[in-house]
């Protein structure tokens, strides 16, 4: 069972602005909730037990809303001061939190619900019985809200790949199982999470599953306002 998780906080959300000139991107709200909120929830439906969260633009206000909200979790906040470390800087900068066990790593700008926990559960229940080093929660683009995606990889024999790259079917989530070890030769500190994904997919490792619900991913300023308006957050 995997008991502890990463929430990527630390961007700009620039494609969100002005909405995020002020506010951060995990703290945009949804209903009653915020990003960030919703994340952690549907972390704590699937037992996680600790939490680590990066953050660095309008920082403070992420370690404030954390420090004001009772969540039921242990969370350590981790301040990327000087300069953003990109997706793959910002997990290698918390590694040592994870204490060499599998880890869940997530975005918090995908409206996640609880039908994620029983994909979650089955993309578990694979990684370790079949000893995965890193699996990822894809879907097919047609069931995004977002129309626009180009597409992240296409998938065959369950493994990933970016083979035919005008025409890459499915899209990432934001949720991924990893283990430490992948990052074991890492000398970089600020680079893209992209770069160990290539390098897995270069070794035949980077395994995915593909998820069969309707992805809800807050990646425009009209995207987000249209989610907001339709109410498609509702279960």
């Amino acid at each position: 069972m995997i008991k502890k998780a990463m929430i990527l906080s630390a961007g700009y959300g620039k494609r969100l602005r002005p909405l995020t000139d002020k506010c951060p991107k995990p703290l945009l709200k949804i209903s009653d909730e915020t990003l960030l909120s919703n994340t952690i929830r549907f972390l704590i439906h699937y037992k996680i037990k600790q939490v680590v969260i990066n953050v660095h633009y309008l920082a403070e206000q992420i370690i404030d809303y954390i420090n004001q909200n009772k969540f039921d979790l242990t969370i350590n906040i981790i301040q990327e001061k000087d300069k953003i470390l990109d997706t793959g800087g910002g997990i290698f900068n918390a590694i040592q939190h994870f204490s060499n066990e599998p880890f869940l790593v997530i975005n918090p700008d995908t409206i996640w619900n609880l039908d994620y926990t029983k994909e979650l559960n089955l993309m578990a229940e694979n990684f370790f019985s079949k000893n995965q080093k890193c699996a990822l929660l894809i879907v097919d683009k047609a069931k995004s809200f977002d129309k626009n995606f180009k597409g992240d990889f296409n998938l065959e024999n369950n493994l990933v790949n970016r083979k035919n790259r005008n025409n890459l079917k499915y899209v990432y989530t934001g949720l991924q199982i990893m283990k430490p070890e992948i990052f074991y030769n890492v000398r970089e500190k600020f680079f893209s999470i992209n770069k160990i994904w290539d390098k897995l997919i270069e070794l035949n490792c980077l395994y995915g599953m593909v998820s069969k619900i309707n992805f809800l991913h807050v990646s425009t300023k009209d995207v987000y306002k249209s989610i907001l308006e339709k109410k498609l957050y509702i279960k």
